[in-house]
């Protein structure tokens, strides 16, 4: 009787190490790698380098096409294996840990000048190296390399500091003394600031921004899609992105779980193709489940704010944006509106002198003269719209909360913003109904890709004429929205519980 036996790949076994630093599934691996011109895996003087390596996948599908490609320049296979994992393939492990599980992957041993390293190198690191980099706080309480807290990330010798080498030098080309033409990873997505909430400061953009600095022909990396509408600190990178022409190739997974099973990451993941000689359009791929969709396009058409990952939605925008318009968020108040934190909670009771104050906790009441600000809009008729909101990652979904028909005399913590005000109650209902419909919500959804939802969210959204009710057909009609369109709106955007 024949017994078949599964032998699975390790590298598809292993636990992530948490939600920042996720290893990544070789079948992924390949599917960044693929973006990469054929001819490289035949060229025996092409370098590649993983700055971030953690599991040694990347450079282990890299040098298994290599050995396929070289087939016939090098036939002898073991002079070939030498010539590639001495000459070809290169890496930096982020922590001690992650080298000698990336040596183990790529020469069958921890050590490379091990007994059963397959390349007998004449030391542990062999071309796979950890690099043990310094936070510099010299001027601050922030690292001047990656701005984390000097209060959570100083810390005694011998204990991680996550002070990542690849962006914690000056000049990162000096870690290996060599020229690169190809520059792939997977680098950590951020790390915890120590605020509420699990506020962290984001890193990826670091690592993109460090490997540009050392000019490789090709740079390749998976990474959070939120830049491209939002992210602390990133409206830099954001611009600097949208405007490159050197990105050929985006790749969007508004899924992560699709790309990294059992892992979800607010706002989906993508992947790029830089290429240094490259000067045009972008071919953007955005994948969902079994839908892919892919258009040739600029990143900066909108502008470099803000980035639009479906091609249906961008041909839905560009006529919207054929009438001359101003936006709904204008009538959006920043954050805090009132001056008053989430903490604060009010009174269970009205007082003498209180008035109604919508919290994360439900209606209590404040006394008027504790409020801050805006005191003025405290009479009038306004709406109350969550300042967070999860989305979920199963389309279609609602976007924002139920926006909240706030009556003269009420204000709000910073849990909400302010919509308006307005002049009367018929106005604000025709308003509140505008919000709940889902060609408003589906205009926020073109730049909410996480849960934070402030006033620039709602810059693509046109304002009405209030005095008007509206609802979905009129809207529909009015910016001329095809029944494509229509379904597309659909698929994306549910009705308002």
């Amino acid at each position: 009787m024949l017994v078949s036996f599964h032998n699975p790949d390790v590298l598809t076994c292993l636990a992530n190490l948490s939600s920042d630093e996720v290893f990544t599934p070789p079948n992924v691996a390949n599917q960044i790698l693929d973006t990469l011109p054929e001819e490289l895996w035949s060229d025996k003087t092409v370098t590649f380098l993983d700055p971030v390596s953690k599991s040694g996948v990347f450079l282990r599908e890299i040098t298994k096409r290599l050995i396929k490609g070289l087939e016939n320049e090098l036939p002898d296979i073991e002079e070939r294996i030498e010539h590639i994992l001495r000459n070809q393939v290169f890496g930096i492990g982020i922590t001690q840990l992650t080298s000698e599980i990336s040596r183990r992957t790529l020469y069958f041993s921890k050590r490379a000048n091990g007994k059963y390293s397959i390349v007998n190198f004449d030391n542990e690191e062999g071309n796979l190296r950890y690099l043990e980099s310094q936070h510099s706080f010299a001027n601050g309480v922030k690292c001047k390399y990656c701005d984390v807290n000097k209060k959570l990330y100083q810390r005694d010798k011998g204990l991680e500091s996550y002070a990542y080498s690849f962006i914690h030098e000056d000049k990162p080309e000096e870690l290996f003394n060599m020229k690169f033409d190809v520059i792939v990873g997977n680098p950590p997505y951020q790390m915890s600031d120590g605020g509420k909430g699990g506020s962290a400061t984001p890193l990826y953009n670091k690592f993109i921004e460090s490997a540009k600095r050392l000019q490789p022909n090709y740079l390749t990396m998976i990474v959070p899609s939120r830049w491209f509408n939002g992210g602390r600190g990133l409206n830099k990178f954001r611009k600097d992105m949208l405007s490159d022409k050197r990105i050929t190739k985006l790749v969007d997974y508004s899924n992560s779980s699709e790309c990294f099973p059992g892992v979800q990451i607010e706002g989906g993941v993508c992947y790029f193709l830089w290429e240094k000689n490259a000067d045009g359009k972008c071919e953007v791929t955005n994948i969902l489940g079994d839908n892919k969709e892919t258009s040739v396009r600029d990143l900066n058409e909108f502008g470099d704010t803000n980035f639009i990952r479906f091609s249906r939605a961008d041909t839905i925008l560009k006529k919207i944006k054929k009438h001359k318009y101003e936006t709904f968020d204008s009538l959006v108040s920043f954050q805090r509106p009132f001056g008053l934190r989430t903490y604060v909670r009010g009174n269970e009771t009205q007082n003498t002198g209180s008035i109604p104050l919508y919290t994360n906790k439900g209606l209590r009441y404040i006394d008027l003269k504790e409020i801050e600000k805006n005191q003025d809009s405290i009479g009038e008729f306004k709406i109350f719209i969550s300042m967070a909101y999860g989305m979920g990652t199963s389309y279609p979904v609602q976007v924002i909360n139920k926006p909240i028909l706030a009556e003269p005399g009420s204000a709000c913590t910073e849990t909400y913003l302010m919509v308006g005000p307005f002049t009367n109650k018929k106005q604000t209902k025709n308003a509140l109904n505008y919000m709940k419909t889902k060609f408003f919500r589906f205009c926020v959804f073109l730049i909410k890709n996480t849960q934070h939802g402030a006033k620039d969210v709602y810059k693509f959204v046109p304002m009405q004429d209030f005095i008007k009710e509206w609802d979905d057909e009129k809207l529909y009609k009015k910016y001329n929205l095809d029944s494509a369109d229509i379904d597309f709106i659909n698929s994306k955007i549910r009705e308002m519980e």
